[in-house]
């Protein structure tokens, strides 16, 4: 009696999606939430429709969510109950990944063996719950870091908090147990292999997607009508959520240094910020409409609350540029979004900014954070509204590569050659 390796090459029946630090069901812009959240819910929407079942496993964050709930046909959500249920910060979960992982388990435990063919974790906290799944379960696991902590150490906004060692070592340890790995750019595959000594050989990547159906040029006076906005005003827009990595304080300095040398612009000029506070931008909630104050700028500056992606798709439409000024992006979905509706950006030239905006053609990448050099920018195209439009016609061709669909079939491909490496142990009587 002898053992023999099965090699398949079919895609999973059912997988296990694990979002543990933020629900696909929570508001992008705010909290923990947000591009993050959009990717899990609209890969998962998309996979289920080519076959694949998708049970998303999250931890809930408070008692009146049921225990199960349907994103869509085929994709499930389930809360697991692990620590309080409000007011835990992400940086205190660690401590709960005991009961996050038994939580998942216990799921998994009432249903037939096998239930589950692949686990695709997103984020190194979920890593590592997927980590000990994928071996009791004996399945493969494909992971996604969206944010890597060496790298946002690396460019650390200024006051911002570094990110901790028992992260460092957990991305570590994620990297080395996962099958497979997914990049969403080639910048985040090199960064992995170069700072997290990932074998090149188990690096995809795949890039995320946009919403090609919903973010669409639209009327663009029309959308302002319906957000109150002057049609001849001058709109400059940040959307994401409000914290230092986000950088929209580099924003609002540099529409402070437009007024400056152009006075008569500030009798058009709206800076929208989009978003709410999260990370260590909670610590100072008003931190940003402060410095709007300090700068002589309030009075030309609108703080909108995150909306559903209607109102998005309005603001996007509205504005004549998306500033993107991030110091940190392993993709940069505002990006991509803002283009599909035929608005040009203005972003820095950081990870996956450099593939989501493709420079001089759907928008211009600026080297650094400092406000004037995003002033220069962002002056040089209002001065030059035949520009504007050139660039509006390369985002919109720029996006159009970037949809759902194409990230699906990426991801596929990962979990498909992820179970060609899974072996199961098959007894074979009287072989050899």
């Amino acid at each position: 009696m002898t053992t023999a390796r099965l090699l398949r090459s079919s895609p999973p029946a059912r997988i296990a999606v694990l979002s543990i630090h933020t629900s696909p069901l929570d508001q992008p812009g705010t909290g923990d939430a947000g591009g993050m959240n959009v990717y899990v819910v609209e890969t998962a929407k998309r996979l289920a429709e080519a076959g694949t079942a998708v049970e998303i496993f999250t931890r809930a964050t408070s008692s009146d969510l049921p225990p199960v709930v349907e994103l869509a046909p085929g994709v499930l959500v389930r809360h697991v109950t692990a620590g309080p249920f409000e007011g835990l910060l992400k940086a205190d979960l660690p401590g709960q990944l005991c009961a996050v992982t038994a939580g998942v388990m216990r799921v998994e435990a009432a249903r037939p063996e096998g239930w589950f063919d692949l686990i695709h974790s997103h984020y190194w906290l979920s890593g590592q719950v997927g980590w000990l799944a994928s071996e009791r379960w004996r399945v493969p696991l494909v992971h996604s870091m969206h944010t890597m902590a060496k790298v946002k150490n690396n460019e650390l906004a200024a006051g911002d908090t570094p990110e901790p060692m028992v992260r460092l070592i957990g991305e570590e340890q994620v990297v080395a147990a996962a099958a497979r790995l997914v990049a969403n750019t080639s910048d985040e595959a090199r960064q992995l292999i170069d700072l997290y000594d990932a074998d090149p050989s188990r690096v995809d990547i795949v890039h995320p997607g946009v919403d090609l159906e919903m973010f669409t040029p639209g009327d663009p006076p029309a959308a302002r009508r319906r957000l109150g906005l002057p049609l001849d005003a001058v709109v400059l827009l940040f959307v994401g959520r409000i914290q230092p990595l986000k950088a929209p304080d580099v924003l609002l300095r540099a529409a402070a240094a437009l007024v400056s040398a152009d006075p008569e612009l500030r009798s058009r000029l709206v800076v929208v910020v989009c978003g709410g506070p999260s990370g260590t931008g909670l610590e100072h909630p008003t931190l940003l409409s402060d410095l709007a104050t300090d700068l002589g700028i309030a009075d030309i500056v609108r703080f909108e609350p995150p909306g559903d992606r209607s109102v998005l798709v309005d603001w996007y439409r509205s504005a004549d540029i998306a500033v993107v000024p991030s110091y940190s992006e392993s993709f940069g979905l505002v990006a991509v979004e803002a283009q599909a509706c035929g608005t040009p950006v203005v972003a820095a030239a950081v990870g996956g900014l450099r593939t989501a905006v493709l420079h001089e053609v759907s928008g211009v990448l600026v080297e650094g954070h400092d406000p004037k050099a995003f002033a220069d920018a962002i002056g040089s195209l209002l001065a030059h509204p035949e520009r504007l439009v050139e660039l509006g016609r390369g985002a919109r061709m720029h996006a159009s590569s970037f949809g759902w669909a194409a990230t699906t079939a990426g991801l596929l491909s990962t979990y498909e050659r992820a179970l060609d490496r899974a072996s199961v142990d098959v007894t074979v009587v009287g072989g050899r």
